[in-house]
């Protein structure tokens, strides 16, 4: 299955969301999900094996718990393929960023002006 497939599914990227921060035990990610996406115990373990047979998650048991943790190389990969097209969106975050900062600088210098402009 290609990276995109895998996770062009929401309940997926949810799940490598919640992993994201660290490891997590099979009930706690199923607890979670079920509850956000109204779905059986047996249907997040089918997402849970997707995303280890793809390479994005690993287990490992824990006395009677199996414990998920991301493993990034996939998501390197994915971010490497998408360094092709960031040229299409960086030169407008820049210029956002370019804009907001100029509006910080007129707020600041209106309130400056604001403050020692004398009260009648």
């Amino acid at each position: 299955m290609h990276a995109f497939d895998v996770l062009g599914d929401p309940v997926r990227r949810r799940i490598l969301e919640l992993l994201a921060s660290g490891e997590r035990s099979a009930g706690d990610v199923g607890s979670t999900v079920q509850a956000e996406f109204g779905i059986t115990q047996s249907a997040v373990s089918q997402h849970l094996k997707v995303l280890r047979s793809n390479g994005f998650v690993q287990v490992r048991p824990e006395g009677t718990r199996r414990v998920y943790a991301v493993v990034p190389d996939p998501l390197q990969e994915i971010d490497a393929w998408l360094d092709h097209f960031r040229r299409f969106w960086e030169p407008h975050l820049d210029a956002l960023s370019t804009e907001l900062a100029r509006g910080k600088r007129e707020r600041r210098l209106q309130e400056e002006e604001d403050h020692d402009r004398p009260q009648l």
